[in-house]
């Protein structure tokens, strides 16, 4: 489970090029996990672009902006692809949800991570985060305002 004012819990998964990327080797680094339920889904995809058309407010932050969902790698890699994201995609695909398990924003009766985020600073210690349920899309402010805490 993730808390606020705690180390966020680490981890190690693929990015859609296959590369392993795991949010220790970040630390130096402030970072957004954007868990999100499926990709090319209609609300998950609106979300992202959204992310993808401001990725400016996430680089001049100085913040490494990363996406998270239960598809596969191969899955990733097309979405990334077709949408044009220019930031990681991540495959929580196996074990199946594990790493949306240890931040506790894994729906079990679903198989598929809520809509969540967490902002967590260059020292890796969680100072913010902002859960919507399925169906509820987040809000480009509430990233806004969670940036502020890492800049």
């Amino acid at each position: 489970m993730a808390i606020v004012g705690e180390l966020a819990p680490d981890f190690k998964l693929q990015n859609q090029f296959g590369e392993e990327v795991s949010l220790s080797s970040l630390r130096g680094t402030a970072v957004v996990l954007v868990f999100y339920p499926l990709s090319f889904s209609g609300i998950c995809t609106g979300e992202l672009c959204e992310l993808r058309d401001n990725l400016s407010m996430f680089e001049h932050s100085g913040v490494k902006l990363i996406g998270i969902s239960v598809d596969s790698k191969f899955v990733q890699a097309k979405f990334a692809e077709q949408e044009g994201y220019k930031f990681d995609l991540l495959a929580d695909f196996w074990p199946h949800g594990e790493v949306a398990k240890s931040y506790g924003v894994f729906l079990e009766e679903r198989g598929i991570a809520t809509r969540a985020t967490f902002v967590i600073d260059s020292e890796g210690v969680l100072v913010a985060k902002f859960v919507n349920g399925p169906g509820e899309a987040r809000s480009l402010s509430d990233y806004k305002k969670a940036l502020e805490l890492v800049s």
